[in-house]
C-alpha cells in the first residue's frame, strides 16, 4: 500500500479539459484593443556586408505605425551565455546566415507589414561563406565572427585519470566514429508573442517561450530596460523540447515595436522562420576509443567530438560539454578523456535540443559497446550489467549518483521482451538491439552566474479554506508539469488534488529558470513541496493554539486533519465559530471531523492570510576543474531500452516492430505522465533514427523548411512501446521523484543500430537510417564480403 495519498497515481492533467475543448488560448488566439502586427526582414545571404538599409519606401506605405533597425535597436550584444554574447536584436554590419534580421515593421495587419518589410532596400556585399566543419576549419576560410579564430566558437580538453597508460593495460582497443544531421525540434506551435508597453513605462510580452525568467532577463538587458519594468508571461504553450529555451530575435523586436508605437504588436514566425531560429540539434562528428579488459571491464574511453554550430553560439557551449560529460556514467569508467570543438558557419544557429548534447554522443558510445561484446564473446546487455554503476557511486569526473536504478531498467527490459530467447536467435531480416541512457535532472547551476534561487513557489489558501493557489513561473509547455506540482502541493498539505489550482508561467509570480535539462520536478517541485509543508505547518499551529494540542500531535489527510493520540472535543470549538463567523463550507453537524476547509478557516481568523512559501537551489555539486558545472545535477535519470526491428534488404527500409523502455524515474509523481514522456522520447529518438534532417543548398538556403518535406514519424510509423516504471528513491528530489523528460531519449538512436545491425549484420555508422542509407550499407557490405 502507498504511503501517499496523490503522489504516485494517475491523475488526470489540470489543463487536459480545455486543451480536449479547444478553450485553451495559445499566442496566436490572443489579440488586444489596437494590436498591430510585426514583420522580419530577413537576409537571403548567408555571408554578406550592410552596406545600407533605406527603410523610407517602408514607411511610406499607409498602415504602417513604425520600422526599427539596429539604429532604433541599438547594438548592445547579448545570447545565452555571458562568456559568448554573439547577437544583436538587429544586424548592422554584416549577415553570417540565411533568415538574419535587418529590420522590423509594424503595421495595421500582416499583409501591409509584410508588403513594407519588402520595400525596405538592403544594400549587401555578398561574401564567402562557409556550411560545413571542414569547410570553416580550412586554412584561409573566412571568418563567421572575427572573434572566433578558426571559427572555433568553443573548445573543451579534459582528462580524467590518465587514458594513454589505461589503453595499454587493455586486451581489446576499439576505435568507431558516428556522423548525425541538424535535426528540428519540429513542434507544432511555432514561437509567436505580443508585445504592450504602458503609460508608466513597463512592457509586458505574452510569449510561447519555454524560460519566462531568461527571456526577462534578456530583455531587460538587450533594451536597456529595468528587469522590474518587465513582465514576461507564457500562455499555453504547444511544444518546447529546447527551442524555445532562450529570447528570439521575434520576441527582442516584437518588444521594440510596442515600445516605439505605445500598442500591443503581436509577432508570429512562419515555419521556414522556424527552422532558421528554432536553435534546435547540432550536427555532431564523433569519434571514439574504448579500452577494455578481456572479461569486458571498461577501463578507458578517448572522445574527439566536432559540433557544426551555425551562425551564433546559443547554447553551444554548454552543448560541447555536455556531449563529453554525460559519458562519465552510468558505467564505471575510471580514465575518461574528451575533446570537444563547436565550429562557427553560416548556417542558422544551433543550441539545445532535448537530451542536449548527450544524445548522439551516448548513440556513438553505446554502439561501440555492442562491437566490443560481440568481439569479446559476451551479451552486450550483461556487458552493461558487469559495468554498471550503483547508488551512492561517483564519475571520474566528479557526478554524484545519489540515486541510479540503471542494473533494475537492464533487467527489467531484458525480461520484458524475452532478450534471452531472441538475441541472435531471429531470422535474417530480423533483429534486436538494447542501449542505456543517462542524463540530469536539473542543471546545477544557472546558465548566467548568480547566488539566485533556481525556483520560488508561493501557495495561499483562500479565505473559505476551499482552494490552495499555487503560483509559479515554471512553464507548462505540454509535458505535464502544472500537473505535477499541483499532485506535489496537495500532497504537502494533506488535501485532495480538486482542492489545489495552479497558476504558472509569469514572471510575477517568482522567479523560475523554465522548462530545460529536466529540472522541474525536482527542482520546481521541491520549491513546491516546501510551500505547502509551510501552509500545513501554519494551518497546524493556529488549531495548536485554539485545541492545546501540540503541532506534532496532528496531521492532515485527504482534506482531514489527524490527530495522532487522543481526539479532543471539537464540538465547543464548531460551536463557537458557527456562532461568531456562520461561514462554515461543510456541514457544521459533523462534530466529529475537522476539515482542512475548516482549520484554515479557523487559521485566517487569527493569521490573516495564509501564504507559504517555497524556494530551492542545488547544493554545491561537482568538481573544482574548467567546466566542472556543466554536467553536475543533484540527480541523474536512467533508462535502458531493447528495439525489436525489421529490415528490407531488398530496399533498406527498416521498421521498427516494438520498443520496450524502462527508466529510472525516481518516485513517480503522474505515472500516466511518466509513461507520456517515455513514449514521446521513443517517438523523437526514432525520428531521429530513421528520418530527421535539415538540409540546405550550397548556398546556405533551406531546402525542406515545412513539416512535409522534413521528415518526422507518424502514427502510423510508431511501434508498440511498453513503458515500464523503475522507482528508486532520489534523496535530493520531492518524494523521491526525479527526472523523465530527457533521459529517456539517450538510448533510443543506439538500441536501433544494434538492433539492425543483429537484422543484417551491418554496421552504420552515419545517421539518420533513411533506405538509401542502409540499401548501400548492405550493397558495400556484400561486395566486401564477396572479394574476401
Amino acid at each position: 500500500m502507498s504511503q501517499y495519498d496523490v503522489i504516485g497515481t494517475r491523475a488526470p492533467r489540470v489543463d487536459a479539459p480545455a486543451k480536449a475543448t479547444g478553450r485553451a488560448i495559445f499566442v496566436d488566439d490572443m489579440s488586444m484593443p489596437g494590436m498591430l502586427y510585426g514583420a522580419l526582414l530577413q537576409s537571403p545571404y548567408a555571408h554578406a556586408l550592410i552596406r545600407g538599409i533605406d527603410v523610407s519606401a517602408a514607411l511610406k506605405l499607409p498602415g504602417v505605425k513604425a520600422v526599427v533597425t539596429h539604429k532604433e535597436a541599438g547594438l548592445v550584444k547579448y545570447g545565452v551565455s555571458p562568456a559568448r554574447y554573439d547577437e544583436t536584436i538587429f544586424c548592422y554590419d554584416k549577415v553570417r546566415q540565411v533568415g538574419d534580421n535587418i529590420a522590423a515593421v509594424a503595421a495595421v495587419d500582416m499583409a501591409t507589414a509584410v508588403e513594407a518589410a519588402s520595400l525596405i532596400k538592403v544594400d549587401y556585399e555578398e561574401l564567402p561563406a562557409v556550411f560545413t566543419i571542414e569547410e570553416a576549419l580550412a586554412d584561409g576560410a573566412p571568418l563567421v565572427h572575427d572573434d572566433y579564430k578558426r571559427n572555433i566558437s568553443a573548445e573543451v580538453h579534459q582528462e580524467f585519470g590518465d587514458v594513454e597508460a589505461a589503453l595499454k593495460e587493455c586486451d581489446l582497443i576499439k576505435t568507431t566514429s558516428l556522423k548525425s544531421k541538424r535535426q528540428d525540434c519540429a513542434f507544432i506551435e511555432p514561437q509567436g508573442c505580443i508585445a504592450t508597453y504602458d503609460l508608466s513605462g513597463n512592457l509586458t510580452l505574452y510569449s510561447s517561450t519555454q524560460t519566462t525568467h531568461y527571456v526577462q532577463r534578456s530583455l531587460a538587458m538587450a533594451l536597456g530596460a529595468p528587469v522590474g519594468k518587465v513582465r514576461v508571461v507564457k500562455p499555453y504553450v504547444g511544444g518546447g523540447f529546447g527551442s524555445k529555451a532562450s529570447a528570439s530575435h521575434l520576441e527582442m523586436a516584437a518588444c521594440l515595436l510596442a515600445m516605439q508605437t505605445g500598442k500591443p504588436v503581436k509577432m508570429i514566425f512562419d515555419r521556414e522562420q522556424v527552422f532558421l531560429h528554432g536553435r534546435a540539434r547540432h550536427q555532431f562528428v564523433h569519434t571514439m576509443t574504448t579500452g577494455v579488459k578481456k572479461d569486458g571491464t571498461i577501463m578507458a574511453l578517448k572522445h574527439e567530438a566536432w559540433l557544426n554550430g551555425g551562425a551564433y553560439s546559443s547554447f553551444g557551449i554548454a552543448t560541447v560539454y555536455y556531449a563529453g560529460s554525460l559519458l562519465g556514467g552510468p558505467y564505471k569508467l575510471p580514465n575518461m578523456k574528451y575533446d570537444g570543438y563547436r565550429i562557427a558557419t553560416n548556417l542558422p544557429a544551433c543550441g539545445a535540443q532535448r537530451g542536449h548534447g548527450g544524445v548522439i554522443a551516448r548513440s556513438c558510445w553505446e554502439q561501440q559497446l555492442d562491437m566490443i561484446a560481440e568481439e569479446l564473446g559476451m551479451d552486450p546487455l550483461e556487458l552493461r550489467l558487469k559495468n554498471i554503476m550503483t547508488a551512492g557511486d561517483v564519475t571520474c569526473n566528479d557526478l554524484d549518483m545519489s540515486s541510479l536504478g540503471m542494473k533494475e531498467c537492464i533487467e527489467v527490459v531484458r525480461d520484458a521482451s524475452d532478450w534471452k530467447n531472441k538475441k541472435g536467435k531471429l531470422p535474417q531480416g530480423k533483429g534486436i538491439g538494447m542501449a542505456c541512457g543517462f542524463f540530469v535532472s536539473g542543471a546545477g547551476f544557472p546558465i548566467y552566474r548568480s547566488e539566485t534561487f533556481h525556483c520560488t513557489v508561493t501557495i495561499k489558501v483562500t479565505e473559505d479554506g476551499g482552494t490552495a493557489i499555487v503560483s509559479t513561473a515554471s512553464a507548462e509547455i505540454g509535458q505535464g508539469s502544472d500537473t505535477t506540482f499541483a499532485m506535489i502541493a496537495a500532497e504537502g498539505m494533506g488535501i485532495p488534488l480538486g482542492m489545489v489550482r495552479i497558476e504558472s508561467g509569469d514572471t510575477d509570480f517568482g522567479v523560475d529558470l523554465g522548462a530545460y535539462s529536466s529540472r522541474q520536478t525536482l527542482m520546481t517541485g521541491q520549491a513546491t513541496k516546501q510551500a505547502a509543508e509551510n501552509v500545513k505547518m501554519q494551518v497546524l499551529d493556529a488549531l495548536s493554539k485554539e485545541l492545546h494540542v501540540p503541532v506534532e500531535d496532528m496531521d492532515i489527510k485527504k482534506g482531514y486533519i489527524v490527530f495522532k493520540k487522543d481526539k479532543p472535543d471539537l464540538s465547543a470549538l464548531k460551536t463557537r465559530y458557527i456562532k461568531e463567523h456562520r461561514e462554515w463550507t461543510d456541514n457544521p453537524s459533523l462534530d466529529d471531523e475537522l476539515s482542512f476547509r475548516e482549520a484554515s478557516r479557523i487559521a485566517f481568523f487569527t493569521k490573516g492570510t495564509i501564504v507559504g512559501t517555497g524556494m530551492y537551489k542545488p547544493p554545491e555539486l561537482g568538481g573544482k576543474f574548467k567546466g566542472a558545472a556543466v554536467g553536475t545535477s543533484p540527480a541523474y535519470g536512467c533508462s535502458a531500452q531493447i528495439a525489436e526491428v525489421s529490415v528490407d534488404e531488398q530496399t533498406g527500409r527498416i521498421t521498427i516492430e516494438k520498443m520496450t523502455d524502462a527508466h529510472d524515474c525516481g518516485q513517480a509523481i503522474n505515472r500516466t505522465s511518466v509513461e507520456a514522456q517515455m513514449h514521446g522520447s521513443m517517438a523523437m529518438g526514432l525520428g531521429e533514427a530513421l528520418f530527421e534532417e535539415v538540409k540546405f543548398d550550397d548556398k546556405g538556403r533551406l531546402l525542406n523548411g515545412d513539416l512535409a518535406e522534413y521528415k518526422m514519424p507518424t502514427a502510423l510509423d510508431m511501434p508498440p512501446m511498453e513503458a515500464l516504471i523503475v522507482e528508486s528513491h532520489e534523496p535530493n528530489g520531492p518524494y523521491g521523484a526525479k527526472e523523465v523528460g530527457e533521459g529517456n531519449i539517450m538510448p533510443t538512436i543506439a538500441a536501433v543500430l544494434n538492433a539492425v545491425h543483429d537484422a543484417i549484420g551491418v554496421r552504420i555508422h552515419e545517421l539518420p537510417l533513411n533506405p538509401e542509407r542502409v540499401y548501400l550499407a548492405i550493397k558495400e557490405y556484400r561486395e566486401k564480403n564477396a572479394k574476401q
